[in-house]
């Protein structure tokens, strides 16, 4: 569970307010693999609302990673507030458990200070181990632990079996966007979690290895003119190109309108559960290498 616990956490990222993104065209997918055997593929299965599915499968069938996510907006005045709805599903099945894990919503503050952070409560559990972890992202002037001063990127939480909720087993707290630590309650053992900076450090950029591989949805392709324009400081050719992607999937959801088309996803089945959330489901059993692989750390 812990283990679990510092990937969940190791996926949050500091979000950048202010710059335009690159928003997701239908269809639009990213497939890329690891030096270490996890081959990945995501999809923009719809675009209105927006929801990304993840299918992620390792080449010796250790890990298996099923994400289905969409953003749900809530104005406050002053800010908004992006739950992230949607499940996120992680199977060891080596060791015969899937986990659940949750994730932390985006406020964006509009209101004294732009600016933008996650937060919010976030659990993780899994039936055949009995745990579940608790965490909670807030912005707060000091941890219970006492590690670090003021900051708003705090995280903490707590470890605990599901039959006994009062009984804490461990003590998660930190600053998820540098090092978080792990308290054993029995005894008052204390280590680090999860490292962001080292782990960060080690990340390496992906690398094209099969050109002829590369689908024409891939986001490197899709994109490619914006993140020219976007290394060279040229923002207005970005805009631009950025405007033109946008104007070439406006088209083309108007042309499949006019032929009464309904556009399905290529790599996913998409539903809508009793709750009105929206589910997935790859089509395929697991995902093949991909042209793009990011090496190992040197």
């Amino acid at each position: 569970m812990c283990a679990v616990v510092a990937w969940s956490i190791s996926t949050t990222r500091p979000p950048i307010f202010g710059f335009a993104p690159y928003n997701p065209v239908l269809g639009e997918t990213h497939h890329v693999s690891t030096s270490a055997g996890l081959n990945v593929l995501l999809e923009q299965v719809s675009h209105r609302p927006p929801v990304t599915a993840l299918h992620a499968t390792h080449a010796r069938g250790e890990v298996e990673l099923v994400w289905c996510q969409s953003p749900a907006p809530r104005f406050h005045g002053a800010s908004v507030e992006a739950a992230v709805r949607g499940a996120r599903e992680l199977r060891l099945p080596r060791h015969a458990e899937t986990y659940a894990v949750g994730c932390p919503g985006l406020v964006i503050r509009l209101l004294p200070s732009p600016g933008c952070e996650w937060a919010g409560d976030v659990r993780v559990s899994c039936a055949e181990s009995g745990l579940e972890a608790a965490l909670s992202y807030r912005r707060s002037r000091r941890s219970f632990l006492g590690l670090g001063g003021g900051d708003a990127r705090c995280v903490r939480g707590r470890v605990f079996r599901s039959a006994a909720p009062d009984d804490t087993l461990c003590e998660v707290d930190g600053f998820w966007d540098r090092q978080v630590s792990l308290r054993d309650v029995a005894t008052g053992e204390v280590s680090v979690l999860y490292d962001a900076r080292q782990t960060i450090a080690d990340l390496a950029t992906p690398v094209v290895q099969d050109r002829k591989g590369v689908s024409a949805s891939e986001s490197a392709v899709v994109w490619a003119e914006v993140s020219a324009a976007i290394l060279n400081k040229d923002w207005e050719a970005a805009r631009q190109a950025k405007r033109r992607v946008e104007e070439t999937a406006r088209r083309l959801a108007k042309e499949r309108n006019e032929r009464g088309e309904v556009w399905t996803p290529s790599h996913f089945s998409l539903w809508q559960n009793k709750h009105g959330d929206w589910e997935c489901w790859p089509l395929e059993d697991s995902v093949p290498p991909a042209p793009i692989v990011v090496p190992s750390p040197s």
